[in-house]
């Protein structure tokens, strides 16, 4: 008889057509082989971390015309994350080997298709196995994509980042000084706005919720115009960017975190400003950039080690508290990236 262990669930419960609720997720027991099948090829991970990340929304609607498919009802949510491989059954991992990529919301994992994990290399660099998630993982990738093939930065350039303190915009940030450009945050809170300013090095940053009028802010703050904006929120926020951009200017659309579960947003209204300042703005995914993933894992762990980027992470700890940890996402309830500590201790 298989010999299984009981194994945390986070189940995904039906699509919803407005901003995410801890409700729309509940916690299981259910359970899991102890040990993988001989000649299956499967591996069993032990789940360490997981990601929250604002893309996972989309993945909540039935939206079939998308860069990937939604969840099913019924069953376990899946994001990024880093297992430990505890039992394998393949010959490119080993027990005691630590994996990333796209990993169900559970303690532990039967992975039927393990050529989809990636090992992490032992001795690229010090770094806590989460950051596998977020300064090594996709929100790193998306800053570094977005900023450097998009936008394009150059030496003295101003460069506007909204919700910066973020999983991607912190990283932003610190890429674009590294540049040499002026660059300028906004963030949802005081404690945010002196974490970029003391911790990761942003020249200014506000609080957008105490600004009245969010063309006078930037205009405040970026007196010579924008050059650079690196667009997570849309909305006002964007409408706002587009008065203030200089000619030529460029902007990165990576999110519209402000637009989740608004059921009849407001449409943006300065658009025109792209003609006639020949404004270059392009939405993107982080994905099809992947020849660039060597480059950049080479280039940000360089700059890791060197002390030239910083990385702030907000860990909830345990199953439990998963869903709460995912709907803060969207009150900006995390500071920095929003990081899942599977165990509860």
């Amino acid at each position: 008889m298989e010999q299984t262990r009981e194994n945390k669930q986070v189940i995904f419960k039906a699509y919803i057509d407005r901003a995410p609720a801890e409700t729309d997720m509940e916690l299981r027991i259910g359970t899991v082989a102890a040990t993988v099948p001989k000649g299956s090829g499967m591996v069993l991970l032990k789940n360490l971390y997981l990601s929250c990340d604002p893309y996972m929304r989309g993945r909540m609607r039935d939206f079939r015309d998308s860069y990937i498919h939604p969840f099913t009802p019924g069953e376990t949510i899946e994001g990024f994350g880093v297992s430990e491989v505890i039992d394998s059954d393949n010959t490119d991992f080993r027990p005691g080997d630590f994996v990333t990529g796209m990993i169900p919301w559970e303690e532990y994992s039967l992975i039927r298709q393990p050529d989809k994990l990636k090992k992490i290399e032992h001795g690229r660099s010090a770094a806590p196995l989460s950051y596998h998630i977020g300064l090594f993982g996709m929100p790193g990738f998306t800053a570094y994509v977005g900023l450097k093939e998009i936008c394009c930065p150059k030496e003295g350039e101003t460069v506007l980042v909204s919700a910066a303190s973020g999983a991607v915009g912190q990283i932003v940030g610190q890429l674009a000084k590294l540049e040499g450009c002026y660059v300028v945050g906004s963030a949802g809170s005081k404690e945010k706005v002196k974490l970029l300013k003391e911790k990761l090095g942003f020249d200014d940053a506000f609080v957008y919720k105490e600004e009245q009028d969010l063309v006078a802010a930037l205009k405040r703050h970026f007196p010579r115009g924008i050059d650079v904006y690196f667009d997570n929120v849309g909305g006002e926020m964007l409408d706002a960017a587009l008065l203030n951009m200089n000619a030529h200017g460029r902007i990165a659309v990576c999110g519209m975190v402000s637009l989740h579960g608004v059921g009849n947003p407001i449409g943006i209204h300065n658009l025109y400003n792209l003609v006639f300042k020949r404004i270059n703005m392009k939405g993107f995914v982080q994905s099809d950039y992947a020849h660039l993933m060597p480059q950049f894992l080479e280039e940000m762990t360089a700059y890791y080690e060197q002390g030239k980027i910083k990385y702030v992470e907000d860990v909830r700890h345990g199953l439990e508290n998963a869903a709460a940890a995912f709907v803060g996402l969207f009150s900006g309830r995390n500071v920095g990236k929003q990081v899942i500590s599977v165990s509860s201790t």
